[in-house]
């Protein structure tokens, strides 16, 4: 059983939409979350990983075994059926190693145009898609971790919309609220998201 003392738990992103939504939950726990912008000495972790679930626990030992403190460490991404399930592990690096969001977006939205040339018909909906989250909290004091996992269904659409969230969000569209992800308000992205559901079984089994 993985039973968490500690009232901080080290969040290992720079990523500060991440760490917006990490520190939203955890502090229902009363814990306070801290990031890698409070340890900028840290050396960068290599995401190698062949799977999410790789990356983060990679991630979460590394720093964990370095801060000598509990590490939650996420790797996600979003998987475009149409790509075969790119971008993948590969998505925030997908139009390069230092590839901005908006780089990645005009990457995947010029990718997924190129494959409708020359159909009949122009879809506002280019490919199902669906982001993806591994959890992985890590104890160095014992050794112990906890995994969770989370996903989220939507559409690829070929036009962004929405200032709020990061990533893919302006361009992944979820046709029951006829929003993209970028148009949600925090509570509501996180009630639905691929990240808010890998949180919700993280909370349910530290809760256990």
């Amino acid at each position: 059983m993985f039973q968490l003392d500690s009232s901080i738990v080290i969040v290992a992103t720079k990523n500060k939409g991440k760490v917006r939504e990490f520190s939203h939950a955890f502090a229902a726990l009363g814990i306070e979350v801290k990031s890698m912008y409070d340890y900028p000495d840290l050396p960068d972790v290599v995401e190698d990983g062949e799977t999410f679930a790789a990356n983060a626990f990679k991630k979460a030992k590394t720093v964990g075994d370095a801060l000598h403190l509990p590490v939650l460490a996420d790797d996600s991404g979003l998987c475009v059926d149409r790509l075969d399930g790119a971008p993948g592990v590969y998505s925030a690096r997908y139009a390069g190693e230092d590839a901005s969001d908006a780089d990645n977006n005009e990457k995947l939205l010029s990718t997924l145009l190129s494959l409708q040339l020359g159909e009949d018909t122009e879809q506002p909906l280019l490919s199902p898609a669906r982001f993806v989250c591994a959890l992985v909290l890590y104890d160095p004091s014992t050794g112990n971790k906890v995994e969770s996992f989370g996903s989220v269904e939507g559409f690829i659409t070929s036009e962004g919309a929405g200032q709020g969230g990061f990533g893919y969000d302006p361009l992944f569209y979820l046709p029951e609220y006829d929003k993209t992800m970028a148009e949600l308000s925090l509570d509501e992205k996180q009630a639905i998201s691929h990240r808010g559901a890998a949180l919700r079984e993280l909370m349910a089994k530290l809760k256990s």
